[in-house]
């Protein structure tokens, strides 16, 4: 199989998405593309100085506005790939009519081909949520591999709580919290099954990142919160796994001062300093390499995996 691989993408959800699952109105029009006009540059200078590439999830919708699809149209210039993360980021998306989810993928692939010359092979959904009915659409529609499903009961628990919690306060989540049985799904790269947590001869799926023990979350969010020291600790943990998918949120590169106090009791994550976040990114990402690791595009990696 050759060396162990790294993948690292970021899921490219702008500030009014966050607004969405918590509850709260629209965020004001000069935070509202902080993702695409700080986040995104940021993230770039951080993967440029490491020398790695990145696989960038874009919402197909928000590339109406010239400013986002111009940045995102440079980091394919860089070499980054660019994948689909559906048109308008429905956290609902596995409940809507086939057509309509259809939709939603589909014109999603054409946005982000108009806009960067690019199409995607590769797809992942808002809020991690599938069923099987979606990945037989995504497989149809000419993608070669998802990267949704998150078999991490931490997670999922813990989505339940927060949705639970604001139900209570009478607050309106976006937000849905998807079957359970996608916390028995394989760790590593399988082709999905019967059921899509089973393995089988259909689509690839690159799930997102877990430890090896006890199935915590390996995301952006989690390492940024445990500071540098104690996320290289848990990237050490991984060292023997062939291949760890990194994801990551544009979020995890901004913070208060970005113009994001609104999501401030919301997002523990947005308290802490950017400098603070980028440089534990900085911490796991040299320690990954150290685990003799190559760095590959989603695109390449199914290549490899699949």
């Amino acid at each position: 199989m050759g060396p162990r691989v790294c993948a690292v993408s970021v899921d490219l959800d702008e500030i009014g998405h966050y607004h969405a699952i918590h509850g709260l109105g629209p965020p004001a029009p000069e935070r509202a593309h902080a993702v695409y006009d700080i986040a995104l540059p940021r993230l770039a200078e951080l993967s440029e100085s490491l020398g790695l590439p990145l696989t960038l999830f874009a919402v197909g919708a928000d590339l109406g506005r010239q400013q986002s699809a111009d940045r995102l149209r440079d980091q394919v210039r860089l070499g980054h790939e660019i994948g689909n993360h559906s048109l308008d980021h429905r956290y609902d998306l596995t409940r809507l009519e086939p057509d309509e989810m259809a939709r939603q993928i589909v014109d999603s692939a054409s946005a982000i081909e108009a806009a960067t010359g690019q199409r995607p092979v590769g797809f992942r959904a808002p809020g991690y949520t599938v069923s099987d009915e979606l990945l037989e659409l995504v497989a149809r529609s000419g993608h070669v591999y998802d990267s949704s499903v998150f078999p991490c009961l931490a997670y999922w628990s813990m989505k339940l709580g927060v949705l639970g919690l604001q139900r209570l306060a009478a607050r309106r989540s976006e937000a849905i919290v998807g079957t359970p049985q996608a916390l028995v799904a394989p760790a590593g790269p399988y082709r999905v099954g019967r059921r899509f947590w089973q393995r089988g001869t259909g689509l690839l799926e690159l799930p997102i990142q877990t430890t090896p023990w006890l199935r915590l979350p390996y995301i952006g969010t989690t390492l940024t919160l445990l500071g540098a020291r104690r996320a290289r600790w848990l990237t050490r943990g991984l060292r023997r796994l062939p291949l760890v998918d990194l994801e990551l949120h544009g979020i995890d590169a901004l913070d208060a001062s970005d113009g994001l106090h609104e999501l401030v009791g919301h997002q523990p994550d947005v308290k802490l300093p950017a400098r603070s976040k980028l440089a534990t990114l900085r911490a796991v990402l040299e320690t990954l390499r150290s685990q003799d690791r190559e760095f590959l595009t989603l695109r390449e990696t199914a290549a490899r995996f699949g």
